[in-house]
């Protein structure tokens, strides 16, 4: 049995996706004003459930407790960053939407601050029964 398991796995690739976004995000908002700039787009959720493998399809799974693991909740997947086709272009062909990505940016960020919360529970869970859950 792992101490850390699937969900502690999820919430860790989460915060990194989550990472990630906001690194795309903050990218298209500083270059808002640049003539020519593509704004860049990220599937979160698509790439969420490939590296956690939520639906248990995707993996190879084992039939021994000697067998190694392969996939899962470590594999390291990348999510697709491309421009983003919605985009309408403006007279300097910027397609960057200000107020789209200031709102993608404050929705990430709570949605961040909430997967930290969960994984700080789960480890204030693990220290309540490391010491004092007798």
């Amino acid at each position: 049995m792992s101490l850390f398991d699937k969900t502690s796995a999820a919430l860790q690739t989460s915060l990194s996706m989550r990472q990630l976004r906001h690194n795309v995000t903050a990218s298209n908002i500083a270059n808002a004003e640049t003539p020519g700039y593509h704004a860049q787009k990220m599937d979160f959720e698509e790439a969420l459930a490939r590296s956690v493998d939520l639906d248990g399809l995707r993996g190879m799974s084992t039939s021994n407790e000697k067998h190694f693991s392969v996939g899962g909740p470590t594999a390291k997947v990348r999510p697709d960053i491309y421009e983003n086709p919605e985009g309408a272009i403006n007279n300097d062909g910027n397609t960057v939407d200000l107020e789209k990505e200031m709102s993608a940016l404050s929705e990430n960020a709570i949605l961040y601050k909430a997967a930290l919360q969960m994984i700080n529970k789960k480890m204030a869970a693990l220290k309540y029964a490391a010491s004092e859950g007798r």
